[in-house]
């Protein structure tokens, strides 16, 4: 930070820009969308077991075969057994058991049979017989020929004949078809390289003859296809290429291959010894190795022993190995399909290097890279070379076993990674590693702390670990008792589900939902951790009955209800949303939470400072309508529980600030219309005309329609299908509510609520092409009806409630008739309920013009609309909003849980820093500006703003810190760097406009920059009472778009027109940044104050005037001054109670032109349109100096910091505060419309008829105590 003071030759105060906050750029302020879908291709679909191992062992001991050479002496053991010691029969049984002890250690539970020397029948009978016995799970095949001749050219291997006189050759091609698929390979022996190329010609022969021998209109049985097509999917370890020989070194065993694969840690240890590569041990002779290699204490299984340890750092290290080097399917198949698999190719790791130094390169299908350079062998060096300098303290001496630093070290590399990784990078490579620690109880916590603070990192992160195999490592932790392992498998479960929430069948299935439970319950846990705890049961009850059932049954719905009332803010919005999840479509949970009253502990929050957690109770109450949507399962109980939620809904939340609140209301509200549909498509009736034609026109049948649908149910207050006309319901309230909606300033809520509006108006058109198939005459002829007009619907009980709910009005309907036809018109109707997000006056405008004819056949009757028994409610909603995907996407993104110092470096933090820095020198220089303004010692450039807009501009604002100037022109908003154009001369810009889509044309009355000390916004008011904020594109902010971006839309007014008075203005705004605050006044008895901060209303201010406000100001201690048609000037202080903070009232009989708050916070200064300036000290009720204006005033703009301002007569005069006349600038536009002054700098704009003139301070211009005037102009065209 003094580094970059030190660019500017100023010194640095920012304490002024630093301690404000910034508004509008929250999270849900950037969009509400859900995240882009991450791959989860972690999860392995075709997981195998290998459940048969075929052992074919052709030694023939004692008889070496004719095309093998032997030196002497030779390797000659196999499976570490000397077979020259016993006799041959007795050698080859050892060795054949001795393999299966070998193999058994790595897939124990697997059916072996071994055929030692055998013949062609004996592989068959054995490969046919594992084959039929393992079914569609993998059979192993183990050949070791190192007593027979090499493979041929024409894929053959050797076994014997019965009487071992003769090599018999068994084709390839029939030990594939014997085997089946799928099906794994070993080949020890000679040339085996040969082996693997004659199999995959095979295979592809197989598939050919397969296609052949299919026709094609009919498929070949299940089973004959899945082993044709899997053929070449079989898998194959050869020992050699196919012109290489095995190893003869008789340090070596002859089965070196084998050895490898099955007993890497002895291998491993031999070799390094035979290699002579310690550094740690001195004395490695053949000695040593006789005497303690076969000595190594522990067991393969157990890890705290030192052979347990080196097993488990060889499997860690092959696993990374494999993971940074082959592509990720490749790995998924071959390191996770299948147990024996993977310690097969991890195995097969080792044999590369081993026998890679004896000239011999073992094969695979399909095929690995080389891997045997890969530096992690460094570190299984360094691992085995630690250990062999203990082993002779340790079987001499009976010293403990010193752990390896292997892992801790490992994990040091893991977290240095993380201190300098991001997504560009490549991936960690400790995180197979990672991976292996959490098996040890000693560095799992550290390695839950570090993969936690990966998984941080982003959903590219998540499904990297899921991908490697974290999964069932993390499920398992999940019975551990330890406590402080909680918080950071909470947080790992939260970014796992957040990325994929398919992980909720496991958890289910694995109960690992009542840990979750437990954290949740745990009030000793921080909040923020039972907040996760709370997120990963929403997932895991989501759309999903097994899990619903489960968290229900473990009492979810009374454990949230209990801490929603006191939990921290995004606990309480994930235990809503949790609620909401679980009786989603589940009944039972839905009369779980009406015995504990959940839906009225749900209201509170619909008033919670905070618009997400507000969201979320909206969302939940909505699912808690939807959750019983079959009409024979419906009650009155419920109905009027579901009637009661919705109107708290609209009552509530209908006005809300937040257009995410809104939107969210909207789609609560379908199920209303869905539930009651006949209501609602009444209620169309009604507002359209229908209800009475048919009243004038047909009363008997009227009467006769509403009386089948009272007999279609079993009771008249079983589907509250009870007739509207004659009294005001709860659905027309409803009604009213998303009618209003349909003209909400936020487009995304207006074309919710459309699909609504149009929803009930296709369904009034269906019915209404029901009635006209029935025959019209048909109503002539029934008899008359029982006179029940006032109570034949009994629904003495459903008008009391109502009556409880709203303001009881008397609808005025209209219905037209013309020709025969039943049209369907626009209607006005009034009504007192004041639930809307408009005006109630609104209401009128919300039916569509739908016109539908129904041919009567007769012109003098109108047959009855027929009303259908409820419909089925759709399988998907009418409307859905993007919330829950939203909110899940924020817990898969980075959060700064981890993050333990605040970053000085970050681009982010000294991005601010440099805008605070020129903030700071911007208002040093305005100082001097406005000293030299009184002193007389400057004169002012031009710069001349054209527009070809029809209209005039109206409101110019300047950005107090940039060279951006906000010029209106009706309904537009225009934004341009005025710099620019004052010094380049006939160069137009190319500007982007501001205008609000499907406004009405509204004119914008007012425009407040926010936020212009940082990333600035720009908050336009509408003359309809609207209130928006946009992102402008602007020429300062590389990250800002290319077209304007609507942040947020309001209505901030409810009872403002346009045309209620000849002189109404509208609504004038003004904005306080450090509270946050919206300052809303105009055609209305109140001032009405928004907050940002929580997007709800404040507070009204009532005026208690008649007048409208023409214009807000507001000082830095956030007083604020309303001026009024009627010439009054009222003073609030917002501290006070709304009843009180009326503190002021200055009056005079003129209207006023311009009136501001200054920024010393003591005066008020006013100028009026009889000439007269009064100058005001707030503390006083009489002006403290008052004179007059030479000429007649039109227009006048008063500078709130600099003590001067200025007016047009006939020119433009720039006046002191005391009077004395300081400059005059002569327009050459005619009469200016309009005067602003720069917030901070002594600079002047006036808008004209078509353009927009800049008056600008020019210091540069002064000549010995006189002035010079420096004129630049340029025709900037919209």
């Amino acid at each position: 930070m003094i580094e970059l003071a030190d660019r500017f030759d100023f010194e640095i105060d920012l304490n002024n820009d630093n301690d404000l906050p910034v508004s509008f750029n929250k999270k849900r302020h950037e969009g509400i969308s859900s995240s882009s879908a991450v791959s989860k291709s972690w999860r392995i679909r075709d997981r195998m077991k290998t459940v048969s191992v075929a052992l074919v062992v052709c030694l023939n001991v004692g008889v070496d075969p004719p095309d093998v050479f032997k030196i002497t002496p030779c390797a000659r053991m196999e499976c570490w057994i000397d077979p020259t010691i016993v006799s041959p029969q007795k050698a080859i049984e050892m060795i054949g058991a001795s393999l299966q002890k070998q193999y058994e250690r790595w897939q124990p539970r697997a059916r072996y049979k071994s055929s030692l020397d055998p013949t062609v029948e004996d592989v068959k009978k054995l490969c046919t017989s594992l084959r039929r016995n393992a079914k569609e799970e993998r059979v192993l095949f183990h050949y070791n020929g190192h007593g027979v001749p090499r493979p041929t050219v024409n894929g053959e291997i050797w076994v014997f004949n019965r009487t071992y006189t003769q090599y018999i050759p068994l084709s390839i091609y029939d030990l594939q078809t014997w085997m089946g698929a799928p099906s794994i390979y070993v080949y020890d022996c000679s040339n085996a390289g040969i082996i693997v190329n004659s199999f995959n010609q095979f295979a592809e022969q197989h598939e050919r003859e397969m296609e052949q021998s299919t026709p094609p209109n009919r498929s070949s049985p299940a089973s004959s296809t899945s082993t044709a097509h899997t053929y070449k999917n079989c898998i194959q370890l050869a020992a050699c290429s196919p012109n290489q020989i095995l190893p003869m070194n008789p340090q070596l065993p002859a089965d070196l291959f084998t050895a490898c694969l099955t007993t890497p840690i002895k291998i491993s240890l031999k070799w390094f010894t035979i290699q002579q590569q310690s550094s740690l041990v001195p004395y490695i002779s053949q000695n040593f190795m006789e005497r303690y290699l076969d000595r190594i204490p522990g067991q393969l299984n157990d890890r705290r022993t030192m052979l347990g340890e080196l097993n488990w750092i060889f499997t860690a290290i092959t696993d990374t190995i494999a993971w940074n080097t082959l592509p990720r399917d490749l790995f998924q198949k071959l390191f996770r399909q299948d147990l024996l698999v993977a310690s097969l190719f991890r195995n097969f790791l080792l044999a590369e290097r081993i026998m890679r130094s004896y000239d011999c390169t073992p094969v695979s299908s399909p095929a690995l890279p080389n891997c045997f350079r890969h530096p992690m062998w460094s570190a299984w060096d360094l691992a085995v070379d630690l250990a062999l300098q203990q082993l002779p303290n340790i079987l001499e001496n009976g010293a403990q076993y010193q752990n390896s630093p292997f892992f801790e070290d490992q994990l040091t590399a893991f977290h240095v990674w993380l201190e300098q990784g991001n997504e560009e990078r490549s991936p960690p490579e400790q995180l197979p590693i990672v991976l292996q620690v959490l098996l040890s109880q000693v560095h799992r916590l550290r390695a839950l702390a570090l993969l936690g603070r990966f998984l941080d990192l982003g959903p590219w992160a998540v499904n990297l670990a899921l991908s490697v195999g974290i999964f069932p490592y993390v499920l398992k932790l999940l019975q551990a008792s330890a406590k402080e392992l909680r918080p950071l498998l909470v947080f790992i479960w939260a970014k796992i589900l957040a990325v994929d929430n398919t992980c909720q069948v496991d958890l289910v299935c694995d109960q690992g939902h009542k840990y979750f439970l437990s954290v949740l319950q745990d009030h000793s846990i921080k909040s923020e951790f039972r907040t996760l705890s709370a997120f990963v049961l929403a997932s895991i009850v989501h759309n999903f009955p097994l899990g619903q059932a489960n968290a229900l049954q473990g009492s979810l719905v009374s454990m949230s209800l209990v801490q929603i009332a006191d939990g921290s803010t995004l606990l309480r919005q994930w235990l809503a949303i949790c609620l909401g999840h679980l009786w989603q479509n589940y009944d039972k949970a839905r009369w779980s939470g009406v015995r504990d009253l959940a839906h009225e502990k749900l209201f509170p929050l619909l008033e919670y400072p905070e618009p997400e957690v507000r969201t979320a109770a909206v969302y939940a109450l909505g699912t808690f309508i939807s959750s019983v949507t079959e009409h024979k399962d419906r009650t009155e109980h419920a109905n009027n529980i579901d009637r009661s939620i919705a109107m708290t809904l609209i009552n509530v939340t209908g006005n809300d600030m937040s257009p995410l609140v809104r939107m969210e209301l909207v789609a609560a509200l379908q199920w209303m219309v869905i539930l009651f549909e006949n209501q609602f498509v009444s209620l169309y009736h009604e507002q359209s005309g229908y209800a009475k034609q048919l009243s004038h026109h047909h009363t008997h049948s009227l009467e006769r329609m509403n009386m089948k649908r009272v007999s279609s149910t079993s009771s008249i207050s079983g589907n509250s299908n009870y007739n509207i006309v004659g009294f005001i319901s709860p659905y027309k309230t409803l009604w009213q509510g998303i009618t209003s909606l349909r003209r909400d300033p936020y487009p995304d809520v207006a074309e919710m609520a459309e699909k609504l509006y149009e929803f009930v108006a296709s369904r009034s058109i269906d019915s209404a092409k029901e009635a006209s198939k029935e025959n019209f005459g048909s109503s002539l002829s029934l008899p008359p009806s029982p006179n029940t007009r006032t109570g034949y619907l009994n629904c003495g009980n459903v008008v009391a409630s109502a009556s409880r709910m709203v303001r009881s009005t008397t609808p005025t309907r209209t219905g037209t008739r013309k020709n025969s036809k039943i049209q369907i018109n626009e209607v006005t109707e009034s009504t007192g309920a004041t639930v809307s997000a408009h005006s109630s006056s609104d209401v009128s405008d919300g039916s569509a013009n739908v016109t539908r004819s129904v041919d009567d056949g007769q012109a003098s009757s109108v047959h009855p609309i027929k009303f259908n028994e409820p419909p089925d409610p759709p399988q998907k909603p009418i409307v859905h909003t993007n919330f829950i995907p939203w909110a899940v996407s924020l817990f898969s993104s980075p959060s700064n849980m981890f993050k333990e110092t605040f970053d000085r470096h970050a681009p982010i933090y000294l991005d601010k820093m440099r805008r605070f820095q020129r903030n700071e020198k911007i208002r040093k220089t305005a100082k001097d500006e406005q000293r030299h303004a009184i002193f007389k010692t400057f004169e002012l450039t031009t710069a001349n703003i054209r527009s070809r807009s029809p209209m005039s501009p109206t409101v110019v604002r300047f950005h107090p810190y940039n060279s951006e100037i906000c010029v209106v022109d009706g309904a537009t908003i225009w934004t341009t760097n005025w710099k620019y154009h004052c010094y380049k001369i006939d160069v137009p810009i190319q500007t982007v406009p501001i205008r609000a889509s499907g406004a009405n044309n509204a004119l914008v009355n007012s425009v407040e920059f926010i936020n212009p000390q940082f990333h600035s916004l720009l908050l336009a008011g509408y003359e309809d009472g609207c209130v928006r904020v946009w992102q402008h594109a602007s020429q300062f902010e590389t990250d800002y778009p290319t077209q304007p971006r609507l942040v947020t839309a309001f209505q901030a007014l409810f009872d403002v027109t346009s045309n209620k008075k000849e002189h109404a203005r509208g609504i004038a705004t003004c904005w306080q940044q450090r509270s946050q605050t919206v300052v809303v006044g105009g055609d209305s008895k109140s001032i009405r104050l928004w907050d940002a901060e929580s997007e709800m209303k404040k507070c009204d201010i009532p005026t208690g005037l008649n007048s409208c406000v023409s214009t807000l100001t507001t000082a830095p201690n956030e007083l604020i001054a309303a001026s009024f048609d009627n010439g009054i000037v009222l003073l609030f202080d917002k501290r006070c109670p709304p009843a009180e903070a009326r503190v002021k009232a200055y009056n005079e009989p003129s209207p006023i032109l311009a009136a501001c708050l200054r920024d010393d916070c003591e005066s008020l200064i006013v100028g009026y349109s009889n000439k007269n300036v009064r100058l005001f000290d707030i503390r006083q009720s009489t002006p403290l100096a008052s004179w007059a204006v030479e000429g007649d005033v039109t227009s006048m703009a008063i500078h709130s910091s600099a003590d001067f301002l200025a007016c047009y007569t006939n020119d433009i005069y720039m006046y002191g505060l005391d009077g004395h006349l300081l400059n005059s600038l002569k327009p050459s536009g005619g009469r200016p419309q309009h005067l602003a002054f720069h917030p901070l700098r002594a600079m002047l704009a006036a808008s004209f008829r078509d353009h927009v003139l800049i008056y600008q301070s020019n210091d540069k211009c002064q000549t010995n105590g006189g002035a010079s005037l420096a004129t630049y102009s340029s025709r900037i065209f919209f």
